[in-house]
């Protein structure tokens, strides 16, 4: 890795912001295009935001949107607080109230098929980069092809997911529905959910730790291709000066380049405000913590629809993620809201993880659009971006880049 204190090389192609999942995507997207690359994220390394500790479950047919007709029902919990796993922080800011206002005039049937289905055609393409990225570049990150089981609570819930499952089908997504005594032969581990009625089954679903893969790809870019990477590079201003997008990073350094790529997920708005852009991503903060195998893990990813977490084996650890702070935009863990996480985990899974060694307590910040699925767009002038995926960031990524780097540079 490049270390921060070191010179930046001039006559890049293109700059991109931000060194998270996306980023990386982006800059391998590029560099195999060619085209030499400036990478620069605000933090000491990559993936330290929130690609470091996600869910880590590459949910590749998973993609439905969060706003449909089920919202209206659910609203008043999700206002108030009366949903454990969600909380919204109210503010009259008005891009709060913008993007509260646009997520509403998505819960309906028609923008919940569009949104889910436009989020999977990019997760598809998404599976198929990665798969051609580990075949030119085998990278360990406790990668694992696992399936993936959604759990519910009663048998409304299980009939209710069929028209999602119907819907993707014909798209050569394998999904199906299982029991619970069907759900407990595909994974042991849930003889310990009583709980239970059924489950949608993912059995082609993928699994690997995001903080691994983009380290072990950062190295592969600064060392076969030609990319440069400069961390501790806060971006402070962003603008257009003779045919070159130029930055300054708050420590005074300076960079330019004709193109710009924006990856920074949510400090993305901040950075295209002054460039005359206003992009709908609002902050949900979420929280995971990684533990021991305990002594009934799954090896199966697992997600409790009854209490909105996910688990997810990393070899010999286990990943729980779960959480939503609606426009909670501080990334330090709240204790109460972690301990919370952990004790819906043990009554989901007593057995899954060792919670007496929790290894780590982490939160993020989700960029997420009202329509769920990320901005990948040409702004003009050598301006893209590639931001707002929400929870699925580490599932979009690959073919986010493919897709953006593609529009920016005009190149197949």
């Amino acid at each position: 890795m490049t270390a921060s204190a070191a010179p930046l090389a001039t006559g890049h192609d293109l700059i991109i912001i931000g060194a998270g999942v996306v980023g990386l995507a982006s800059a391998y997207a590029a560099a195999r295009r060619g085209a030499s690359v400036l990478l620069v994220d605000r933090n000491a390394g990559p993936a330290l935001g929130t690609s470091f500790a996600n869910g880590a479950q590459l949910s590749y047919v998973y993609t439905d949107a969060m706003a449909g007709p089920a919202t209206w029902g659910q609203l008043p919990q999700m206002a108030f607080g009366r949903n454990g796993a969600f909380r919204t922080h109210w503010s009259a800011d008005l891009d709060f109230v913008r993007w509260g206002l646009s997520f509403l005039r998505q819960a309906n049937a028609g923008a919940l098929r569009r949104n889910t289905l436009a989020t999977l055609e990019l997760a598809l393409e998404s599976r198929q980069a990665m798969q051609a990225l580990l075949q030119r570049h085998p990278i360990a990150f406790d990668h694992v092809v696992s399936g993936k089981l959604h759990l519910y609570p009663s048998s409304d819930g299980v009939q209710g997911a069929a028209g999602m499952i119907a819907l993707k089908q014909p798209y050569g997504v394998h999904q199906r529905l299982v029991d619970a005594e069907q759900a407990r032969r595909i994974e042991p581990a849930l003889h310990g959910a009583p709980w239970l009625a059924g489950a949608v089954y993912s059995p082609e679903e993928e699994a690997g730790d995001p903080y691994l893969f983009s380290t072990g790809l950062l190295d592969i870019l600064t060392g076969q291709y030609p990319v440069q990477a400069a961390f501790d590079f806060d971006t402070r201003t962003l603008q257009r000066r003779d045919g070159q997008w130029q930055l300054q990073a708050a420590d005074g350094r300076r960079a330019q380049a004709p193109r710009v790529l924006v990856c920074a997920g949510i400090d993305s708005a901040r950075l295209l405000r002054p460039a005359g852009m206003r992009v709908p991503v609002m902050a949900i903060k979420g929280y995971s913590f990684t533990a021991p195998c305990g002594a009934n893990a799954p090896q199966v990813s697992i997600t409790d629809t009854k209490r909105k977490l996910v688990f997810c084996r990393l070899g010999e650890r286990i990943r729980v993620a779960g959480l939503a702070d609606l426009n909670d935009w501080d990334p330090t863990p709240d204790p109460t809201r972690m301990a919370q996480l952990v004790a819906m985990a043990q009554a989901s899974l007593p057995e899954a993880a060792d919670y007496t060694r929790i290894e780590s307590r982490w939160a993020g910040l989700r960029p997420v659009t009202p329509w769920t699925s990320p901005i990948i767009r040409n702004l003009g002038d050598g301006l893209g971006c590639n931001i707002g995926h929400g929870m699925l960031g580490w599932t979009l990524a690959m073919g986010s880049g493919e897709r953006a780097v593609s529009q920016l540079l005009g190149a197949p």
